[in-house]
């Protein structure tokens, strides 16, 4: 379906896609019914490393600064 709040925040992360690997999942799929139960009204919902990081819009400073601090952790 249509996500204009996904496309924005799709849009915002764009500067930072060689950085991190983003996974796109569809909630509405049978198999990601976990998913849609636990986010149905909270689309979308960020993770970042298996952690909830930020849902609705993107938190660009909370981003930029957990982003760094994986980072820092992989070196």
């Amino acid at each position: 379906k249509p996500c204009p709040l996904c496309d924005e925040a799709k849009e915002v992360l764009e500067p930072y896609k060689r950085r991190f690997i983003l996974q796109e999942v569809d909630i509405t799929l049978p198999e990601n019914s976990a998913w849609y139960d636990k986010y149905k009204y909270d689309i979308p919902v960020f993770h970042l490393n298996g952690k909830f990081l930020m849902k609705h819009r993107v938190d660009i400073q909370k981003f930029e600064y957990q982003l760094k601090e994986q980072e820092l952790e992989s070196e």
